[in-house]
């Protein structure tokens, strides 16, 4: 029979309470140590994350404050598309940090459709190395002071039940420096990034194809050299090394984006994420009532173990907020609620799941 915390005897509980402390302390110390404060759980999603008393907040011309709506706005939209195909809303929880900053997760676990569906938004006042501002800027100097910095981001990962459905990832993030205390004329470090990228189980031709031709619509608007730039980048990035496979089937990535104005890399990040619900939500739709085998479970499960390795491995947002103290469960939201290994499994030549490992392997022209 299992103990429960009730049969427990008082001294493994008392010391079960100070492991939960230790770990709990170790979190803040990783935090304080990398300039991020500790977060604190508020009730109810504040009107803005932005830090109270700067002007930020009320200043429509701010970056900070327009990619802070972008985020939301997004938020808002997906979570309804999501809502409206899944049938049960989200769980939302918001924090806070005292200096400033906080994030709202949204996750659907569970569904009717989807096993687990979270769209997270933060925004995040730290202090970052010198060595890493100069890395960014190519200003030269010996300074040994933190560098603030303000970040700002969207993130989702979306797993449904049936494996002929297909997993989303998107995030899109705004990320800006202060200038070295002391060097009031030293310049200021941004930038824009993000993606959307697809991982199926299993390849549908005309699904890939629909969802990258979305995408390089939305690029060709502003770019005719977007797309093509970020398949590659994306095809590069989701790369699990130690398996020579990707996640999935790309989609689009890019990071450190500032050759051209705010205003249009705001507008490029704008549209790329508007551009979600309708590359994405058909697909689900179209497969969500498929049939399948346990066979066809399997090996999705199986693929989502692949994800579990990327994600924890070489993810650069993962690896990061693991390393840097996070807010864990915003973190690790991108995890499928199950997945699996199987000892030196390969497919079967000429089998369906043979024909996806070779799409993740040899990455395809979906679109012209």
């Amino acid at each position: 029979m299992r103990a429960t915390g009730v049969d427990k005897p008082r001294a493994v509980r008392a010391s079960a309470v100070r492991a939960r402390a230790t770990r709990g302390g170790a979190t803040r110390a990783r935090a304080a140590a990398q300039g991020i404060e500790q977060e604190v759980k508020i009730d109810a999603a504040p009107t803005t994350l932005l830090r109270e008393g700067s002007g930020e907040e009320g200043d429509a011309t701010q970056m900070r404050a327009r990619f802070e709506k972008m985020i939301r706005a997004a938020q808002n939209e997906i979570c309804d598309a999501i809502t409206a195909l899944d049938g049960k809303p989200f769980h939302e929880d918001a924090w806070t940090r005292p200096g400033g900053g906080g994030g709202i997760s949204r996750v659907l676990q569970d569904g009717n459709v989807f096993e687990k569906a979270g769209v997270n938004v933060s925004v995040v006042y730290g202090q970052m190395p010198p060595e890493a501002y100069r890395a960014a800027t190519g200003e030269e100097g010996a300074s040994k002071e933190m560098i603030p910095f303000f970040a700002a981001g969207i993130s989702s990962v979306m797993h449904p039940h049936n494996p002929m459905a297909p997993t989303v990832h998107f995030n899109y993030r705004y990320f800006e420096t202060d200038a070295p205390k002391g060097s009031a004329g030293a310049p200021r470090a941004w930038w824009f990034g993000g993606g959307t990228d697809l991982t199926p189980s299993y390849i549908f031709d005309e699904d890939v194809t629909h969802f990258h031709q979305t995408l390089k619509d939305i690029c060709d608007k502003h770019d005719g050299e977007f797309y093509p730039k970020f398949k590659q980048w994306a095809d590069d990035y989701f790369m699990i090394k130690h398996r020579g496979e990707r996640r999935g089937v790309g989609g689009v990535f890019f990071d450190d984006m500032n050759d051209r104005s705010k205003d249009e890399l705001l507008a490029f990040a704008t549209d790329m994420a508007g551009g979600v619900v309708p590359a994405y939500v058909p697909l689900v739709a179209k497969h969500k009532d498929d049939e399948f085998t346990p066979e066809q479970r399997a090996w999705q499960q199986m693929r989502r173990g692949r994800y579990v390795e990327f994600n924890l491995v070489y993810d650069r947002g993962t690896t990061f907020g693991l390393k840097t103290g996070g807010r864990i469960e915003s973190i690790l939201m991108s995890l499928p609620r199950y997945c699996e290994w199987q000892y030196d499994h390969a497919p079967e030549a000429g089998s369906r799941e043979a024909d996806a490992l070779d799409a993740f392997k040899n990455p395809r022209t979906w679109c012209a």
